[in-house]
C-alpha cells in the first residue's frame, strides 16, 4: 500500500505539470509569471545611492504577485490555475464544487498594466529629483509564448539640488513665523536634493507651530512652493509662498476666550449645576459624582492667552487618562463680541459606568507537574469619591494537581490550592511632598494596597501572606517612569508542615530560615527608562532597590534592644536587595531584530536575619530566562540535588544572580514570527551554604559554572497580544552530568526544554 500510495502522487504531480495552465488564455493575451526584477542605472552607479524611500516606492508600484503556487519538496504547482484552466465551469457535483472553490482567473500582462507602472516610476522619480531619469518594461518570454515575465529598467539621471531658497516678506508676524520655521528646518537647505515628500514634511511642520501659537485655522495647504529649474541646469531655485486662497480666518491669531466644561451622565439627562473655577465654568448634570477641582487639573487653557492646538491634546490626554470618561470632545467656536480675534471653548465630557466587574478564568502548567485552573474575580470603581479614584478588589482561587507517580505511587486527585483577597485603592496624583519630581503632563498614581493569600501544598506545608503597602507612581522625564515604596509591610505564617517538608528543612538550615514565619518591613525604589533611537535602535534600562528591617532594627538599637529583634513577638527580616536589567535592540533590516539582555541581581541578609526570605531569591530557567532549563532547575553555581532527593527545587534559589540573551527575530509570514536564541546564565549564594556544594560565588569558578542553552520559537504576533512557543536545546550544565568536554548533555532528548507563554521574553 505504501509503494502505491506512492506511485499515485507521483503520477497526480507529472498530470498536473502535464497539463496545460494557458489553456484559457486569449489569443492576443500573455498569462503574468512574476516579476523578474528592477535594474537601476545600466549606464550609471547603480541602486545603491538611491534614497532607500524612492527605490520601496518604485518597488510597491511593480510588484505584482502571479497566481499563487502550491509548492512541494521538488515542483511548483499552480493548482488554482490549472483548476481553472482543465476543469468545465459548469461541472456539476464535486468537480463543480472544486472549481468553484479552488479555481483562481490568471492573471494577465495586460492586468498588470506595465506601461501604466512605467509612468508611475517616472512620476516618483519626479517627486525625487531625478527630472532627467526615465524608465521602460521588457517582457521576458521562453518557448512558451503565451507565458511572461516582467522586468524594469530605471535609468534615474542626476540628482536636482535646491540652489536657492526664498522665503516671505517679512511683513507681518504670520510671515516672520513661517520663515523662522522653515528656515530652522533641515529639509530646507541649499545643496540638498529635491523631494516633494521632504517639502510636504516642512509645510506640516509650519502648520503644526503655527497652531500652537494661536493660528488655530491654519493648514498646510496653505503653504505652497514654486519651482524652478530653468536658469540653473540640474539646480532648483525655490520660492515659499502663501496660497492665494488662504481666508482671513487662518491669517488671525485667535485668543482663548471662555472656557466651558460640560459634564454629562453616561445615560443622558440630568439637572445642569453650574460651578465657576479658576480655568472654566463647569456644567455638571447632577445627579453625578465629581470634585469640582479634578478637571480644572485637567485643563491647561488660560482665557486671554493664545490658543494652541497642543493645548487641547493635553487637555484631552489628561482627562482621558482619569478613567471616569468614556467620550471627550473639545470644539471651539468665534467669540463675535470680543474686540480681539477670540475662539471659545467647550469641553464635553460624558462619565462612563463607574462600577466594572469581570472574571478571568485560566489554566496553568508548571514545571513541577503541577497542572490546574484557576478564576479570578474583579470588581473596580474607577470613580469613587468623584476624583477618578480606582478602587480594586480581587478575589483568587486556583487548585493543582501534580500528574504522573512519586516513589511507585500515584498521586493524590486534590494536590494543591491557593486563595487571595487583594485591594488596592488608587488616586490620580501624588499624595506626597512637592520635592518628588514630577511632569505634570502624566498623571501621578498614589496607591495603598491591602491583601491576604492562603496556599496550601498538602504534601509540604500551608502558608499564610499578609501584605500592606504604599507606592507612589510618577514618570520625572520624557522615557522614564519611577515607582517609590515609602512603606510596605509583609507577614508569612508557616502554619503546617507535613515530614516529608521537615526532612528537607532539617537537612538544609538556610531553606528553613526562609521558609519561617517572619515580617518583612521594606521600602524599595524603580525606575524604568525606555527610549527608541530612530527606527533602528530601542533601549530599555530597569532598575530596582529595596530594603527590609533596617529602619525597625534601628529604633530597636536606639532603644537598647540585643540579640535577635522581634515585631509583634515574631522575627522580622533584614536584608537589602538590588536588580538591574538592560535591553538593547537593533533593526537588521526590515522586520528583523537582534536584541540582546544583560540582567543581574543581588540580595544579601545581615544584622536580624542569616538568610534572606525564600521568596526573595533568585532562580533562573523557565520560558523568560534560560529557555534550555525548567524553572529552578540551576544552580546555586555547580550544585545540583541528587536524584535520591525528591523535589530538589526547593535547593535551587540564590542570592547572585546573572543572565545575558541575544535573540534574531524575523517575520515568517503576516502575524507569524520566529525566533533563534543563545541563552547563558546561573545563580550563586553569596554565604557558604555546605548542605549545597559548589553553590558560593567564586571568580575562578564564575563562567564554568554558566548554564550555556540555545533553540528556537515562534511568536504569534495579534498586536493585542503574542504567544510564544521556544523549544530550548541545552549545551552546557554547570554541574556534573557524567560526561566530559564543554558539551555534557545526558543526551540531545533530555536536553530540550519546550515552554508555551504569553508575551516576548523581554
Amino acid at each position: 500500500m505504501k509503494h502505491i500510495s506512492l506511485i499515485f502522487t507521483l503520477a497526480l504531480l507529472l498530470l498536473l505539470t502535464a497539463c496545460s495552465t494557458t489553456r484559457r488564455v486569449p489569443s492576443d493575451e500573455v498569462l503574468y509569471t512574476g516579476l523578474q526584477g528592477v535594474k537601476y542605472n545600466p549606464d550609471g552607479e547603480g541602486s545603491k545611492n538611491l534614497p532607500e524611500g524612492m527605490t520601496a516606492g518604485i518597488k510597491a508600484a511593480v510588484n505584482v504577485k502571479a497566481n499563487k503556487y502550491t509548492f512541494t519538496p521538488k515542483l511548483r504547482i499552480p493548482v488554482g490555475l490549472w483548476i481553472y484552466n482543465n476543469v468545465n465551469p459548469e461541472a456539476k457535483g464535486l468537480k463543480g464544487w472544486i472549481y468553484r472553490k479552488f479555481a483562481s482567473e490568471p492573471i494577465l500582462v495586460s492586468d498588470v498594466r506595465p506601461e501604466v507602472r512605467v509612468k508611475m516610476i517616472d512620476e516618483i522619480l519626479d517627486n525625487n529629483g531625478y527630472f532627467r531619469g526615465y524608465s521602460n518594461y521588457t517582457l521576458n518570454q521562453g518557448k512558451n509564448k503565451k507565458k511572461g515575465s516582467l522586468s524594469y529598467t530605471v535609468v534615474t539621471g542626476p540628482a536636482y539640488t535646491l540652489d536657492s531658497i526664498s522665503l516671505l516678506p517679512d511683513t507681518c508676524h504670520l510671515c516672520h513665523l513661517i520663515d523662522s520655521v522653515a528656515s530652522a528646518d533641515k529639509y530646507l537647505r541649499t545643496g540638498s536634493r529635491y523631494c516633494t515628500d521632504s517639502l510636504s514634511v516642512v509645510r506640516n511642520r509650519i502648520a503644526n507651530a503655527l497652531r500652537n501659537r494661536g493660528y488655530y485655522y491654519f493648514r498646510p495647504d496653505y503653504i505652497e512652493y514654486l519651482a524652478d529649474s530653468i536658469q540653473d541646469p540640474q539646480h532648483i531655485a525655490l520660492r515659499l509662498t502663501l496660497a492665494e486662497n488662504t481666508p482671513a480666518t487662518a491669517r488671525k491669531r485667535w485668543k482663548t476666550g471662555n472656557v466651558t466644561i460640560y459634564a454629562f451622565r453616561p445615560d443622558g439627562g440630568g439637572t445642569p449645576d453650574t460651578i465657576p473655577t479658576s480655568r472654566g465654568t463647569i456644567i455638571q448634570m447632577q445627579p453625578s459624582r465629581l470634585r469640582h477641582e479634578i478637571i480644572p487639573e485637567c485643563v491647561i487653557f488660560r482665557r486671554g492667552r493664545y490658543l494652541s492646538a497642543r493645548s487641547m491634546d493635553v487637555t484631552q490626554t489628561r482627562l482621558s487618562r482619569l478613567g471616569i470618561f468614556n467620550a471627550i470632545s473639545i470644539d471651539v467656536a468665534p467669540d463675535t463680541l470680543a474686540e480681539d480675534p477670540t475662539l471659545n471653548v467647550a469641553v464635553s465630557c460624558t462619565f462612563d459606568i463607574p462600577l466594572e466587574a469581570s472574571i478571568e478564568v485560566n489554566a496553568t502548567s508548571k514545571s513541577n507537574s503541577y497542572i490546574g485552573p484557576g478564576v479570578t474575580f474583579n470588581v473596580t470603581n474607577r470613580n469613587l469619591f468623584g476624583g477618578g479614584e480606582q478602587l480594586n478588589v480581587a478575589l483568587t482561587g486556583s487548585y493543582e494537581w501534580q500528574t504522573g507517580t512519586s516513589g511507585g505511587k500515584h498521586s493524590s486527585v486534590f494536590n494543591s490550592y491557593e486563595i487571595g483577597l487583594n485591594s488596592s485603592l488608587a488616586f490620580p496624583r501624588l499624595i506626597a511632598p512637592r520635592f518628588i519630581p514630577r511632569r505634570n503632563r502624566n498623571l501621578n498614581w498614589t496607591r495603598f494596597a491591602l491583601g491576604a493569600d492562603l496556599l496550601n501544598r498538602p504534601h509540604y506545608f500551608k502558608l499564610a501572606k499578609f501584605n500592606a503597602s504604599v507606592n507612589y507612581d510618577w514618570s520625572p522625564s520624557r522615557y522614564s517612569t519611577a515607582t517609590f515604596t515609602p512603606f510596605k509591610l509583609t507577614y508569612t505564617k508557616l502554619m503546617h508542615t507535613t515530614p516529608e517538608f521537615d526532612s528537607i528543612t532539617d537537612a538544609n538550615r538556610a531553606i528553613a530560615l526562609s521558609f519561617r514565619s517572619q515580617y518583612i518591613p521594606s521600602l524599595g525604589y524603580s525606575y524604568n527608562y525606555n527610549r527608541n533611537f530612530g527606527r533602528d535602535n530601542q533601549f530599555s534600562w530597569n532598575f530596582s532597590v529595596m530594603e527590609a528591617g533596617n529602619i525597625f532594627w534601628s529604633i530597636y538599637e536606639l532603644c537598647g534592644s540585643k540579640g535577635e529583634k522581634k515585631l509583634f513577638g515574631t522575627p522580622f527580616s533584614q536584608f537589602v536587595k538590588g536588580t538591574t536589567q538592560i535591553v538593547y535592540g537593533r533593526r537588521l533590516g526590515g522586520e528583523n531584530w537582534l536584541v540582546s539582555r544583560a540582567a543581574v541581581g543581588v540580595a544579601h541578609a545581615y544584622g536580624n536575619s542569616s538568610e534572606v526570605p525564600y521568596a526573595e531569591q533568585f532562580y533562573v530557567g523557565g520560558a523568560n530566562s534560560i529557555r534550555a532549563f525548567t524553572v529552578r532547575s540551576l544552580g546555586p553555581g555547580s550544585y545540583h540535588p541528587p536524584v535520591t532527593v525528591q523535589n530538589g527545587y526547593f535547593d535551587q534559589t540564590g542570592t547572585f544572580k546573572f543572565e545575558f540573551n541575544v535573540e534574531y527575530r524575523f517575520p515568517i509570514m503576516g502575524p507569524v514570527h520566529g525566533a533563534t536564541f543563545i541563552d547563558t546564565g546561573n545563580i550563586w549564594l553569596l554565604k557558604n551554604d555546605p548542605s549545597r556544594p559548589g553553590g558560593q560565588l567564586k571568580a575562578h569558578t564564575f563562567f564554568k559554572d554558566l548554564a550555556v542553552g540555545t533553540g528556537a520559537g515562534l511568536r504569534l504576533d495579534l498586536s493585542m497580544i503574542v504567544v510564544r512557543a521556544d523549544l530550548g536545546i541545552g549545551i552546557h550544565a554547570p554541574y556534573d552530568t557524567g560526561k566530559r568536554g564543554y558539551y555534557n548533555m545526558e543526551s540531545f532528548k533530555k536536553s530540550l526544554a519546550f515552554h508555551l507563554a504569553i508575551g516576548y521574553p523581554f
